[in-house]
């Protein structure tokens, strides 16, 4: 099975948005030292806890610091931009790092309705819900697949041709699972969204038409996961996203605070949660995410974690990449990681 990251660039309190960038930069490096398969950045706008509002302009970076990762986004929400041009950004990265760039595609706005409202360009009214045609519309600059008529087909002369990103569609709902399962793409569930995601993931897989793209359906889970030391280690840590959350359920985002601060919060404001996050030593941590991976009959499971403190952060995904026995490369990580802050702050 493959490992891989997902990265919100997520704000702890005390630090700043670049200090979040530097961080997400510096993990990226740890993952390609550790073996990782993927890394990607997410999109969301608007808010205090996570900086990550472009993961297209984020990828150029984490690929030239890394050299065995694939690098891509998770995702971009399509709905706010124009196709051609998400075609033309990927189309550029995929030819300055052949064979290595992902692009995830959503659905979602990844922000509040305001701040969606916002991020449009016209605002006579809201935008339509296209998404559809924007995929279709997309794949096919991506493919130079236009019909030969069409006032599009001379755009399809992409900056990167002949390499081109590898599309996913990315979703936490059963649509989502039809519309990659009726063009062939593969498919990633958001658990840590949606818990609830087996059903939809084994409509994905029974729907699936080869259209040329993939020879059979391909599934990834990306799932909430923290490894430390002990299980009660993990749980500690857990507090500080546990309160992030709480908080953004209220409208009231804020960066991710200390472990202190949130077992205080916790402790006189309880709080449920139906989503899922799995916790505790190395060992407890891989037999949780092969169980999620089993549940959705997936190949792949992407990890994102959520912490306040970075060297939790990083030796979170440490433990879980020795657990899994993943191959660490011959550079050693921890001077690496030196290396890369020294550049990225001189």
């Amino acid at each position: 099975m493959k490992v891989s990251v997902l990265d919100q660039t997520p704000v702890p309190q005390g630090a700043t948005g670049p200090d979040a960038l530097r961080n997400t930069l510096d993990l990226a490096r740890l993952a390609d030292t550790l073996g990782y398969h993927r890394y990607w950045l997410a999109e969301h706008h608007g808010g205090r806890m996570l900086a990550g509002p472009s993961p297209e302009v984020l990828i150029g970076p984490l690929a030239a610091a890394t050299s065995r990762l694939r690098v891509g986004s998770g995702g971009v929400m399509l709905p706010h931009y124009s196709a051609l041009k998400v075609a033309e950004s990927f189309s550029l990265l995929a030819g300055l790092y052949p064979g290595r760039i992902d692009l995830g595609l959503g659905r979602a706005p990844g922000s509040d309705q305001l701040t969606a409202f916002a991020l449009q360009r016209d605002r006579r009214e809201r935008a339509p819900d296209d998404f559809p045609e924007q995929l279709a519309e997309l794949l096919a600059y991506l493919e130079d697949d236009f019909p030969p008529q069409h006032p599009f087909a001379r755009l399809t002369a992409l900056p990167g041709v002949p390499e081109a990103p590898e599309p996913w569609l990315l979703g936490s709902s059963p649509q989502s699972a039809l519309w990659a399962a009726q063009l062939g793409l593969p498919y990633a569930f958001a658990d840590f969204i949606n818990p609830r995601g087996a059903e939809i993931a084994a409509l994905y897989h029974e729907r699936f038409t080869d259209s040329g793209r993939l020879p059979a359906a391909q599934g990834m889970v990306a799932v909430s996961a923290i490894a430390a030391a002990t299980d009660e280690e993990a749980e500690r840590l857990a507090a500080s996203g546990r309160m992030a959350f709480a908080m953004l359920r209220r409208g009231n985002p804020i960066p991710v605070p200390p472990v202190e601060d949130a077992l205080r919060f916790l402790a006189a404001n309880p709080v449920s949660s139906d989503r899922r996050l799995v916790l505790g030593a190395p060992a407890t941590v891989r037999a949780g995410l092969e169980a999620v991976a089993r549940e959705y009959g997936a190949q792949e499971v992407m990890v994102v974690t959520i912490v306040h403190d970075h060297a939790a952060r990083r030796r979170s995904y440490e433990l879980i990449a020795e657990a899994f026995g993943l191959s660490r490369s011959d550079a050693d990580s921890a001077s690496g990681s030196r290396e890369w802050r020294a550049a990225t702050t001189a």
